[in-house]
């Protein structure tokens, strides 16, 4: 039984191995996913430590990619320092999948704190010209998410933008994709989106390190049963170090 018990963990153990490979793509896709969304939205953010848990958790999933490779070398061969290795590196992947879940719950608590403090700046920098940042950052996001405005499209009375342009219009972007012929004309609402930005905004980018908490969570699971099959591989590599081999041809010495 016990050894049926060590075949099967170390079973178990190659192919959580070749899992890690698998998440150590997925956790750098997430993270790239972290950057690229945050590149859309930066104008709604002042703190830069936002992308922390982006970075944090590509680092997880290249050590996962190194771990991987370890993993199976130091199993199949039975490697008492590449299992003990092995293990130690395990184990600082999964503290730092947890650094992950913290921070990604601090900045998803400050998410709607930081885009309250800037989104008002962001729309009165607004100037309608596309090669302009800020006007390319509404506009993307205006007709991503389909919004219009703040809270909603009456909010663009109180821009510069609208004191200047005299033609009581909304962007472009604020018209309904459905809607042809739309000139963005605050007389016909019904050709505008009817929600503000500002609640739309904090949703998505509260969605995103969902995302990131979700994958850290998931993988730092896998990694304690890879842990556990480790430690028993290792255990009984240290009380016995002549029983049979995973590969082909092992015999008993």
């Amino acid at each position: 039984m016990g050894q049926c018990g060590l075949i099967s963990s170390k079973t178990v153990l190659v192919f959580l191995n070749l899992i890690f490979w698998a998440a150590a793509g997925i956790l750098c896709y997430v993270g790239a996913y972290v950057f690229i969304t945050y590149d859309d939205y930066d104008h709604f953010f002042e703190d830069v430590y936002t992308l922390i848990p982006g970075v944090i958790i590509i680092a997880a999933g290249t050590l996962l990619f190194i771990i991987g490779l370890i993993g199976c070398c130091a199993t199949i061969r039975e490697s008492r320092c590449g299992l003990a290795t092995f293990v130690v590196i395990l184990l600082l992947v999964f503290v730092t999948e947890v650094v992950v879940v913290v921070l990604g719950y601090i900045y998803r608590a400050k998410v709607e704190d930081e885009v309250d403090n800037t989104i008002a700046n962001v729309f009165n920098q607004y100037n309608g010209i596309s090669p302009d940042s800020a006007s390319r950052a509404i506009d993307y996001v205006q007709r991503q998410l389909h919004c219009c405005g703040i809270d909603n499209y009456l909010d663009w009375e109180n821009t510069p933008w609208f004191s200047e342009a005299k033609n009581n219009s909304v962007p472009l972007s604020c018209c309904r994709n459905y809607v042809f012929n739309c000139t963005g004309s605050m007389n016909k609402p019904g050709d505008l989106y009817s929600e503000g930005c500002k609640a739309l905004v904090v949703e998505k980018l509260q969605e995103i390190m969902m995302y990131v908490i979700w994958a850290a969570l998931a993988f730092a699971a896998i990694q304690l049963l890879g842990m556990l099959c480790a430690c028993i591989v290792l255990c009984r590599r240290t009380r016995d170090p002549a029983y049979e081999l995973l590969i082909t041809g092992g015999t008993y010495a």
